[in-house]
């Protein structure tokens, strides 16, 4: 039996600042992914590591305050030492141009996706994608997707809502697209244990955060997508 085919990855989505008209310049979807056999231990490790530090909230971007950055700070860290990846498609809201191309904003938003999560696809493996429910596609809307993501080489077996406090990988993926999206688009803004936090992810990728990675890049892949 050809062991390959039956590896499965599981990829975690979640966005900022994906409102149209939000007042924000960038739009961010990211995704956190782990092979399906390291979910369990992912989560024991990061629980463990919530648990040391008396933590007890939801791990996401808004929570980051002065009195948990050592915590996050570890959360960074261990993030960097693990097979956990992270890729995001940064969308300057200002050149879309829905009209031109005869399509509304839930057209659109389906192709940034698709963009997300078609990156590198092996066609001997699996995928499990799982969305936040607050923020994200309609249970309608998550099936067109599937089918959508589908089309080339159907390797997507399960797209489906689930709600962030079912997941803390989910938490992991609002956490660094909400560090992500912070970074962009707030620039005036200068809380110190999130700008600290920025350059320690800085520092692990080696990446100014502000352009796209190199294709070759799969721990922290950026995709700032040119929209033609």
């Amino acid at each position: 039996m050809d062991m390959k085919a039956n590896k499965t990855f599981n990829i975690y989505c979640d966005e900022s600042c994906h409102i149209e008209n939000d007042h924000k310049k960038y739009m961010i979807l990211g995704s956190v992914s782990c092979a399906y056999n390291q979910v369990k231990r992912h989560t024991e490790r990061i629980r463990d590591l919530k648990k040391k530090y008396n933590y007890y909230g939801e791990i996401k971007w808004s929570n980051v305050s002065s009195s948990q950055h050592q915590f996050y700070t570890d959360l960074v860290n261990y993030f960097f030492d693990t097979d956990l990846r992270f890729r995001a498609i940064v969308v300057d809201k200002s050149h879309i141009k829905n009209d031109k191309f005869s399509q509304d904003y839930d057209t659109f938003y389906y192709k940034m996706y698709y963009f997300l999560l078609n990156h590198k696809k092996n066609s001997q493996y699996t995928y499990n994608v799982f969305l936040d429910i607050k923020d994200t596609l309609s249970a309608h809307k998550v099936s067109k997707l599937k089918s959508i993501l589908n089309i080339q080489y159907g390797v997507f077996k399960t797209v489906q809502n689930i709600r962030s406090n079912e997941s803390l990988i989910l938490q992991i993926a609002d956490f660094f697209s909400g560090a992500l999206s912070y970074h962009l688009n707030d620039k005036d803004k200068k809380v110190i244990a999130k700008m600290k936090l920025i350059e320690k992810i800085k520092e692990h990728t080696n990446q100014n955060l502000n352009d796209s990675s190199l294709f070759s890049e799969t721990k922290m892949n950026l995709f700032f997508i040119d929209l033609k």
